[in-house]
């Protein structure tokens, strides 16, 4: 993995503080006691095909508007949904008035938008808010429908 352009994450099993960078290969998971760590991370038009096409996990992506009151109620659910999933998918949240060139990519006609990608490809969208249960059924079916 690399790590230009890291967060920091803590490690719900030990509460180590672990590095998380936003692009590299494989699936971040704790340096103390390698327990899988939650991939969070924002992307726009000019770093999306480095930190999403090219994962290895399925990646989450949120299509999102600061001025958009669902995807404000939908951020923290999906945030609960790639912590419970840590090691299976990557939450990567995309601004669309900041990335007009993804929005046209994935024909967004409606935020928040909601896309599983497998190496780049479109494989389920959702448009509209759900609960954290919800969204976490979705993402677990449509990876059960690739295997």
């Amino acid at each position: 993995m690399t790590t230009s352009g890291s967060n920091t994450v803590v490690c719900e099993s030990c509460g180590r503080k672990n590095r998380v960078p936003a692009a590299g290969d494989g699936r971040p998971k704790c340096g103390n006691c390698g327990t899988p760590l939650p991939w969070i991370v924002d992307a726009g038009d000019d770093d999306f095909a480095e930190i999403a096409d090219k994962a290895a996990p399925i990646v989450l992506v949120d299509l999102w508007a600061t001025w958009c009151g669902p995807c404000r109620m939908v951020s923290p659910a999906l945030e609960q949904v790639a912590r419970e999933l840590a090691g299976k998918i990557k939450l990567v949240k995309v601004d669309v008035d900041q990335a007009p060139r993804l929005s046209q990519r994935f024909q967004v006609q409606a935020v928040p938008t909601l896309l599983l990608l497998d190496q780049g490809e479109a494989i389920a969208r959702q448009a509209g808010a759900a609960p954290a249960n919800v969204l976490r059924q979705w993402v677990e079916e449509t990876i059960a429908g690739r295997r």
